[in-house]
């Protein structure tokens, strides 16, 4: 155990500082504030604070800023990309991690600037590199959008 009680290994969050150590994505494309909830190799939280000077608002739509699907799914992603880098420890921080499918993607409520987005995501299997998951994004605890998807991890060098 270290000073703080937590085994090592071990983290329950992180924040916006541990996700961008984790994954390589960054402004405009990091779509994740903070990772919670974290259990390894099981499921995470990820939170993302919806604002309206976020890039996809001046064309998305102007008169009615509504955050695009894509990009819904894409906080999906990247909130998984924590729990898989969280799991299998810090020789995988920084590596990519790329869509192979996205299945049953719907979209039940618009989300738009001023939400907060709980992104919850479940491992569902993996085998090697590949991982998939489901996942649910949530604004003040209703569904928004829900999706299934698998993706790669991989070195930066094996694109």
């Amino acid at each position: 155990m270290t000073e703080n009680g937590i085994t090592a290994g071990q983290l329950e969050s992180a924040d916006i500082l541990r996700v961008m150590e984790m994954i390589p994505h960054r402004f405009p494309m990091l779509m994740v504030d903070r990772v919670v909830d974290m259990v390894p190799d099981k499921s995470a939280i990820g939170i993302k604070n919806v604002t309206i000077n976020e890039p996809h608002f001046q064309g998305h739509f102007p008169q009615r800023p509504v955050m695009p699907g894509v990009m819904i799914v894409e906080a999906m992603a990247q909130t998984a990309a924590v729990l898989v880098v969280h799991t299998l420890g810090g020789n995988s921080e920084g590596k990519l991690v790329y869509f192979m499918t996205i299945e049953g993607a719907r979209f039940r409520k618009p989300v738009g600037p001023g939400d907060t987005m709980r992104i919850h995501v479940e491992k569902q299997k993996s085998r090697g590199n590949v991982w998939k998951f489901s996942a649910e994004a949530k604004v003040d605890g209703a569904v928004v959008a829900e999706a299934t998807y698998t993706a790669m991890i991989m070195n930066e060098q094996s694109v």
